[in-house]
């Protein structure tokens, strides 16, 4: 057996002694303890990592560029055995081991080796340097490894039963401290404890009543909230009644102003009218009975009796029923007629599944054309008391549309309209409505249902 293959043996296993051949005698006469073995081959192994690559020898160059533990894995047993039949390499190695320990190597050298040195180390050293005597410093470093290593399980074990009982005595003194210490603690914690529950009570008995304090202003701010929203209401009402109050004071004062200016007020317009009535009615007998221009005296005609009571004032169109199909059409023939149409009645008497502008919008061409036809006089009235602003409604020649005030209704200035003619003036209320029917009877206009008008237009 070579000593190459003696620098390769891997560590555990039998060592035996090498005295094969005159090669042999050169060698260590056993092979190196693994931790010697090691030692060199790392030692190498990081020398191969600083050489240029063509200095570092053939059969190691393919491991040159290596991490260095790597290489000394799996380099180890190439480097070996280099090291033990390539003497220059093994100088170049023992020389980067005397400039790193370079004392070391020194003492090794000349036999002075410190007792306090690593003998794995000195092996090493030993090994590379090859003094006089290395094999006896390999053989002591041997012998120490085997001496570690001869420990019995019993006396390790009688090792640490001796720390574990050292353990026990340092853990049994400290213990009454920690155990003071966790008393005091504990009894600061109580006392935290307490103090925390005592402010946790006042912070819940505050927290109720700052709660409770709070219902009742809710409660009294929504109470004040809604008596603020009904007074409002209230004055908001209140407002619009006097806004309604004031239209009408000053569309009365324009009205007053203008009739100034024109140099006539209503009591005028009130007497033309009637004036103008009685001539067209007067026109209207004197042509229907074919009076002749001169007539004689008519005191002449007069017999002698009791004088005759006053007539007594009749309504237009008396004679007929509310129901005769004919009754529109004698009264549209009566000299100077006004027609008053209660609008919305009419239409949803007869299309008031239509929109509202819809049906406005139909009943007003329908009047327009009969205020053309009879040329009398048409006012139609819608209730404009829930309009939040005027409608823009276009109306026909000869149709004058009126919508009630705020707060005012319909029906209310129908009787408004009514009572503003003269008496004798033949006044026709179209109104299927009882209340309006009976309010124009009060105020001698004739009424007429809504059904009558509606035909009408139907024919037109």
């Amino acid at each position: 057996m070579t000593s190459g293959n003696s620098l390769s043996t891997a560590s555990g296993t039998k060592e035996q002694i090498i005295d094969s051949g005159p090669e042999a005698a050169d060698g260590p006469p056993r092979p190196l303890p693994e931790a010697v073995r090691q030692n060199v081959v790392e030692t190498a192994a990081e020398l191969l990592g600083a050489l240029p690559l063509d200095e570092v020898p053939p059969p190691l160059r393919r491991f040159a560029r290596f991490e260095r533990r790597k290489r000394a894995k799996l380099a180890g047993q190439h480097i070996a055995a280099l090291l033990e039949r390539d003497e220059a390499f093994r100088a170049r190695v023992a020389e980067a081991e005397r400039e790193t320990h370079p004392d070391l190597a020194a003492a090794v050298a000349d036999g002075s080796v410190p007792p306090a040195a690593d003998p794995v180390r000195v092996a090493a050293i030993g090994y590379l340097l090859r003094p006089d005597g290395w094999k006896a410093l390999v053989e002591n470093a041997r012998a120490e490894i085997d001496r570690s290593a001869s420990l019995t399980e019993g006396e390790r074990a009688e090792r640490r039963i001796a720390e574990l009982r050292a353990e026990l005595g340092a853990a049994r003194a400290s213990r009454g401290a920690d155990l003071d210490r966790a008393r005091g603690e504990l009894r600061d914690a109580k006392a935290e404890i307490a103090e925390l529950r005592r402010k946790l009570h006042e912070a819940r008995a505050k927290a109720k009543a700052e709660r409770d304090r709070a219902d009742a202003l809710a409660e009294r701010t929504e109470r004040e909230l809604t008596e603020a929203r009904e007074a409002r209401a209230a004055a908001d009402k209140e407002l619009r009644k006097l806004r309604a109050k004031l239209d009408r004071a000053e569309a009365g004062a324009e009205a007053a102003k203008r009739a100034a200016r024109e140099g006539r007020n209503i009591d005028d317009v009130r007497l033309r009218m009637l004036l103008d009535a009685l001539t067209d009615a007067a026109q209207g007998v004197r042509r229907e009975l074919a009076l002749p221009s001169t007539i004689g005296r008519p005191a002449d005609l007069v017999t002698g009796g009791d004088a005759a009571p006053p007539p007594h004032r009749a309504l237009p169109g008396r004679a007929l029923s509310d129901g005769d199909p004919q009754l529109l059409d004698r009264l549209l023939q009566l000299p100077g007629v006004h027609l008053v149409v209660d609008g919305y009645n009419v239409t949803k008497t007869g299309y008031g599944e239509l929109p509202l502008a819809d049906q406005r919008s139909r009943i007003l061409s329908g009047l327009g054309g009969l205020a053309a036809q009879t040329r009398a006089e048409v006012t139609c009235v819608f209730d404009g008391a829930e309009l939040d602003a005027p409608v823009a409604t276009v109306a026909p020649r000869g149709v004058r549309v009126l919508f009630s005030q705020p707060g005012q209704t319909a029906d209310e200035l129908i009787g408004e309209i009514v009572r503003a003619e003269p008496g004798g003036r033949a006044v026709v209320v179209v109104s299927s409505d009882r209340e309006v029917q009976d309010a124009a009877r009060r105020a001698g206009a004739r009424p007429v249902p809504s059904q009558l008008l509606l035909r009408r237009l139907g024919r037109s």
